[in-house]
């Protein structure tokens, strides 16, 4: 089975910044896509930044300017720099991979999501 854990989050003031991880463990075999979203209160969930195979990153509206987005192939990780924060970023961030995994009837990819980490910006 695969397990996504996010880590880093926590309660900051606005203007400070924040590093977030999210570490991919279990049967993978490949992985060609990774991404950070998150949900507001009252807001639905939406997308960030996300970084291919390749290490090209996107990044959603939300994620524009002060958000980087990076990856350690070999760790399976992928990490998420957030500067020059303000209180609507507050939000629950959540991890999300396409992973590949080894089955009997050959390779199969799917999406994988953490549970997530709050990020709390105070004014």
């Amino acid at each position: 089975q695969v397990q996504l854990v996010e880590s880093g989050g926590g309660l900051v003031q606005a203007g400070d910044s924040l590093t977030l991880s999210c570490a991919a463990s279990g049967d993978i075999t490949t992985i060609t896509g990774m991404g950070w979203y998150r949900q507001g209160p009252g807001n639905q969930r939406e997308v960030v930044a996300n970084i291919g195979y390749d290490g090209v990153p996107t990044y959603g509206y939300s994620g524009q300017g002060r958000y980087t987005i990076s990856k350690a192939s070999a760790k399976n990780s992928v990490y998420l720099q957030m500067n020059n924060l303000n209180p609507e970023d507050t939000a629950v961030y959540y991890c999300n991979m396409y992973i590949y995994q080894e089955f009997k009837s050959g390779p199969a990819g799917m999406t994988f999501w953490g549970k997530g980490t709050q990020v709390t910006v105070s004014s």
